[in-house]
């Protein structure tokens, strides 16, 4: 059970809508607006991948909501994975998802302030980038601090500001559609095989975020009900929004000229309404999208620590709320993202900050496989029988397609972010080790000196 404020009014907990919003905030970033030019080399084979992953995310989005239907509670995969397979499972699942969830906002906020500079140029002042980077990984921290009643608010209006665009693009765009733009069905010479298979290792991360609701399910109104809705619905909105929107991009702007386009979304509206304003629409929306996206990352960044805090498996600051929000999380994950930020603004290390966005998306899939093992194992090991055979059977084949596209997250990570996620995975061992021989501490201090056997001799002379 999670520790609400009620008598706050600033803590609130989110309806279905906001819930929703979340979700399809948190899957749809910036990347969307460069995802059309990004698949165009393999053809239009690649919407046939993108169709098919779409499949697999509802499916991981199912098997969230039958989880956070059975536990109602913040922190998601990393109850899920805890209540079934217990505390180190639990701790993987925390530690994974914490790194991407930090990480993944530096990167966001790196890539706004390339849009922010389409708007107010930046580029020629090292400490103005920085100084904006920083920015806006911040003020979505202090709508967190200010609590849950404006994190929704937040997510709300910027999920409607940014989907506006985007939908303009997506649904008017069918409307100035030219089959001939299409270019051919594989454009790269690869096997069908092969073509899905590239395109998809560039999609698969498209969707990471399906999660944000199960995560908050202890913010979330009515949990065993509108959790399970809101992450179907949010993933079925984001996949229509990412399939509508990429095809109408494939069918305003030509395949040879979006090959090589470095802003797809732009390019399409100046098809379609003529004139140079398209440009900063899009990066309008794409910094709206991208706000959006930080806001509801910095949320999910607090709740999963917190949670594994209050079973003592992280450090007891992170369960600390106020207002609703675990504010020390935040503030630590915040200052973490500012952190590496800067680094990569000022070291320059341009290689080893994509390296670091790289993992995060090994490290997404952990929780992810550990979530949808825990659902096959809460199906077969026994409590079956409280499962009708149809709905036993659909919950099976859900989670088994939920576990594929898992496993097709991971082998789209490739070879290098593998083998740094699992470095990143081993240090988080040594922590839990230390964590755990402390929580062992303090419940022996609770029971008391455990009661000491007699030396032998002593017990040879009692015996005689």
């Amino acid at each position: 059970m999670t520790t609400q404020e009620p008598q706050s009014k600033h803590a609130r907990q989110f309806g279905l809508p906001v819930a929703t919003a979340l979700v399809m905030g948190n899957i749809i970033g910036g990347g969307i607006f460069l995802l059309p030019a990004s698949v165009a080399p393999f053809g239009t084979i690649s919407l046939l991948a993108f169709a098919v992953l779409t499949v697999g995310a509802i499916a991981l989005a199912l098997v969230f909501g039958r989880l956070a239907a059975r536990l109602p509670k913040t922190g998601g995969p990393y109850v899920y994975a805890r209540e079934a397979f217990g505390d180190f499972a639990g701790f993987l699942a925390a530690w994974s998802y914490w790194i991407t969830t930090w990480v993944s906002n530096a990167a966001l906020a790196v890539a706004a302030v390339g849009y922010l500079d389409v708007l107010v140029p930046l580029h020629e002042s090292k400490a103005a980038t920085i100084a904006a980077a920083l920015a806006l990984q911040w003020l979505p921290a202090l709508a967190n601090f200010a609590g849950t009643r404006y994190v929704g608010a937040v997510q709300l209006v910027s999920t409607v500001l940014k989907f506006a665009p985007l939908l303009l693009v997506a649904v008017g765009g069918l409307f100035f559609f030219d089959p001939a733009n299409l270019g051919p069905f594989r454009a790269d010479g690869q096997s069908p095989m092969g073509a899905v298979s590239a395109s998809a290792a560039i999609l698969l991360f498209s969707y990471l975020g399906v999660e944000s609701a199960a995560v908050s399910a202890g913010e979330v109104r009515d949990p065993r009900r509108n959790v399970g809705r809101a992450t179907v619905l949010g993933t079925i909105g984001a996949a229509l929004i990412y399939l509508l929107g990429t095809l109408s991009v494939f069918g305003t702007v030509p395949h040879d000229r979006l090959v090589d386009s470095t802003a797809p979304f732009t390019d399409a509206v100046d098809t379609m309404f003529g004139g140079g304003w398209g440009g900063t629409a899009v990066a309008v929306a794409a910094l709206v999208s991208m706000v959006g996206a930080l806001n509801g990352w910095t949320l999910l960044s607090a709740q999963t620590p917190y949670a594994a805090a209050r079973d003592g498996l992280f450090p007891q600051v992170f369960a600390r709320k106020n207002r609703g929000v675990p504010t020390a999380g935040v503030l630590v994950t915040v200052v973490l993202a500012s952190s590496l930020t800067v680094y990569n603004y000022t070291v320059g290390s341009k290689g080893v900050f994509e390296m670091l966005v790289l993992v995060t998306t090994f490290t997404a899939t952990v929780p992810y496989l550990l979530s949808t093992a825990a659902q096959l194992y809460f199906l077969f090991s026994g409590r079956a029988h409280r499962v009708h055979g149809a709905r036993f059977t659909r919950d099976a084949v859900l989670a088994a397609l939920a576990a594929g596209f898992s496993l097709w997250l991971v082998a789209g990570s490739g070879y290098e972010a593998v083998y740094q996620g699992v470095l990143f995975l081993f240090a988080g061992v040594l922590v839990y080790a230390l964590l755990a021989a402390r929580k062992q501490a303090r419940a022996e201090d609770a029971d008391g000196p455990a009661p000491q056997l007699p030396a032998p001799r002593e017990r040879e002379d009692a015996r005689a």
